[in-house]
């Protein structure tokens, strides 16, 4: 039994652009690797208004699992802006499961929101 996918998108991505607080606000895109090797990812970011970020390579250990905070992908010196919406493109060479998460301390009254990434098999 094949656990995970090898492409998954995540549609709305927005780091918020402030924190109230002690909790920073942020987004990280969260994958399971339940292989036996690395999996090596390629993630892109696309823009309403602006060229994609492509193929940021990240690597996921085999039987582990990684929160990647979306603030801290980098290709190129460029960076996901804050305040900007975007949505993301996980491409992996092993089978992942992806889930995306958000959390909002804008206010004092912080929100967490999660949500699994949509997978498309090959």
């Amino acid at each position: 039994m094949q656990k995970g996918e090898k492409l998954w998108f995540i549609p709305d991505g927005y780091i918020p652009p402030e924190s109230k607080g002690d909790l920073i606000s942020h987004e990280s895109i969260c994958v399971l690797n339940c292989q036996e090797r690395p999996a090596q990812l390629f993630i892109t970011i696309y823009f309403e208004d602006r060229d994609p970020l492509e193929k940021i390579r990240y690597e996921v250990p085999a039987k582990r699992t990684k929160h990647i905070r979306t603030s801290e992908l980098e290709i190129n010196g460029e960076k996901i802006p804050v305040a900007v919406p975007y949505a993301i493109e996980v491409e992996s060479d092993e089978p992942i499961i992806v889930q995306y998460s958000r959390l909002d301390s804008t206010q004092p009254e912080l929100a967490l929101m999660s949500t699994i990434g949509y997978p498309l098999k090959r």
